[in-house]
């Protein structure tokens, strides 16, 4: 196919990240410590401290069915994607601006349950809006936040840093928003009750800041990413970027309660939820081999919020793969959502709400 006929759809997501940075300038700036390709963008602001910046944009229909989701529990979410970011390099949030398109018949009480939910939501970790734009769309709600954030310079975690031999870990249970999708999707508001919990933290993801931060603080954090597209593609892109390969531990993976059932329904199997569905907004990062083990209890004991480990960092030769339960090797699909594909492999599930 000619450069000139391909479409974004034949392109894809992350190979249109790749034209960006082709077509920009390299960046030649004392104050740019991190540019494209990561997390945030990370620029020095003195000696010792460092702004986090970055931004996500979400579309109503493609991210989201107003149907599914309050306006109030929409503003929380679409915040805490951006403070998900923040976590990932292990900084605290600050200010946000929000910049706002929306049709014109859109009710007030709406509008302003929105801006509630994202003011309380920041609120929890002492951040607020400073600004922002307004602009009416035809039909569609869309939500586009930058998120600021800081923190020490010297303490800063990317996706550069994993090296072989090196420990891999999870927070939470990824997994939990894909079959949360998956229900929702299909029953709506009807889900059944027992199931409602994995519907719940689709709509709601808490970002884990201050997990983040005691992972940079510690000493003994390597890398670090969130899990917005699930742990196949994410990990990858971690090691895409440390120039390693991994290795995962099928029995080890931290699965949510009542994903069995939801594996049934679907017939997806429950790995793949926690591989390939993403959304999930919890942190995938590595650990020095020497970790000690007091350094993960103590942030478990802490913060409430099990931390789980499910594979090792291997030389960039030795591949991506999983270790089964008969110990087979079987390398890993890394593929995840891509935003003008519209397909996540490995499953049937779509990223609406």
């Amino acid at each position: 196919m000619n450069s000139n006929t391909k479409t974004a759809a034949d392109i894809g997501e992350f190979g249109l990240i790749d034209q960006i940075q082709k077509l920009l300038p390299e960046i030649d700036h004392k104050d740019v410590i991190i540019g494209i390709g990561d997390d945030t963008a990370v620029l020095r602001i003195d000696d010792a401290r460092a702004m986090l910046i970055t931004c996500d944009i979400q579309v109503e229909n493609q991210h989201f069915r107003l149907q599914n989701i309050s306006p109030y529990q929409l503003g929380r979410r679409a915040v805490a994607v951006n403070l998900s970011d923040i976590a990932a390099m292990g900084g605290r949030p600050t200010f946000a601006l929000v910049s706002l398109g929306f049709p014109k018949t859109m009710a007030a009480a709406d509008f302003d349950d929105l801006i509630k939910g994202m003011r309380d939501h920041l609120a929890e970790f002492s951040a607020f809006i400073i600004g922002g734009n307004l602009s009416s769309t035809e039909k569609d709600l869309i939500i586009d936040i930058t998120m600021m954030g800081e923190m020490n310079s010297r303490q800063c975690l990317t996706r550069r840093g994993a090296k072989a031999g090196d420990r891999i870990f999870v927070s939470g249970e990824p997994g939990t928003s894909g079959a949360g999708f998956y229900m929702l999707a299909t029953y709506g508001k009807a889900c059944p009750p027992e199931l409602a919990h994995l519907v719940q933290k689709h709509l709601q993801p808490i970002p884990r800041i201050e997990i983040g931060q005691r992972l940079a603080q510690s000493g003994f954090a390597t890398a670090m990413i969130d899990i917005s597209d699930g742990i196949a593609p994410d990990l990858n892109h971690l090691c895409s970027m440390s120039h390693a390969g991994a290795e995962l531990y099928q029995a080890k993976f931290p699965l949510p309660s009542g994903i069995d059932n939801v594996s049934s329904l679907s017939g997806i199997a429950p790995l793949q939820f926690a591989l390939h569905s993403g959304e999930d907004y919890e942190l995938l990062f590595t650990m020095k081999s020497n970790t000690p083990a007091s350094i993960i209890k103590s942030i478990i004991d802490e913060t409430g919020i099990a931390i789980t480990e499910i594979g090792k960092i291997l030389p960039q030769a030795s591949g991506y793969c999983m270790i089964d339960s008969d110990k087979n090797r079987i390398p890993v699909q890394s593929e995840g959502w891509d935003h003008f594909r519209r397909k996540k492999p490995g499953s049937s599930m779509h990223s609406i709400p």
